[in-house]
């Protein structure tokens, strides 16, 4: 991970934390909470881990069971993905956004034209409410890991695409801190181009190109 993607993290979560639009009002207000929280995260974000007491894989594992959150064993780890499936349809079902379940993981598929504005990584007023259903469930069931990555279309230079697929991750996963959901849970990152899931030859196929995936993982330890 570079520096300059370490800092484009930071400065991201720093500010959509700082600030929350009600979806209902349009209103800005100060979030200081958020704020607050995400200060430390943004000082322990190299590589992407939001977790101040390593910046890999283990550490975030660490920073669970330090949190208090159990590990998921055996059948239990079916049934908790289940629940949590079941609890993330009923809230996006019709919100534009796709649910996969892969396994024993849950893949959300945020398409970049509900969620953001062409070449914007702010978040649109309308997909705020979608963004506190996803943070209620994910607060709902603490033992997940929450791996944030965005990803851009073709159009552009290849180093532009790869920033702002960063921005835009970092702003949605920068919102759902600031709700509330446990830092130390996250990996932020960007493909840029790199991960076609249709053809960049239709406006079709770069929309879908345009998007925010959330993998949600089970903590087992």
């Amino acid at each position: 991970m570079s520096f300059r993607m370490t800092a484009v993290i930071a400065a991201a979560l720093v500010a959509s934390a700082c600030t929350t639009t009600d979806p209902y009002t349009g209103e800005t207000r100060t979030n200081h909470t958020g704020q607050g929280a995400l200060l430390g995260a943004a000082a322990g974000a190299a590589l992407g881990y939001l977790t101040n007491t390593s910046d890999s894989e283990e550490g975030r594992t660490n920073a669970l069971i330090g949190a208090g959150i159990g590990a998921l064993a055996g059948a239990g780890i079916g049934r908790y993905m289940d629940q949590q499936e079941a609890a993330m349809r009923s809230a996006l079902s019709e919100s534009g956004v796709g649910v996969r379940r892969q396994g024993n993981d849950l893949l959300l598929l945020m398409p970049g034209d509900i969620t953001f504005d062409s070449n914007s990584s702010a978040i649109t007023a309308d997909f705020y409410r979608v963004l506190n259903d996803v943070s209620d469930v994910l607060n709902r069931y603490p033992a997940t890991y929450v791996d944030v990555t965005g990803h851009a279309d073709s159009t552009g230079p290849d180093d532009y695409n790869q920033s702002l697929s960063e921005r835009r991750a970092s702003s949605v996963g920068g919102y759902l801190v600031a709700q509330g959901v446990l830092r130390e849970r996250f990996y932020i990152g960007g493909m840029g181009e790199r991960s076609p899931i249709a053809s960049n030859d239709t406006e079709y196929g770069r929309r879908e190109n345009r998007r925010v995936e959330i993998l949600i993982r089970p903590h087992t330890g």
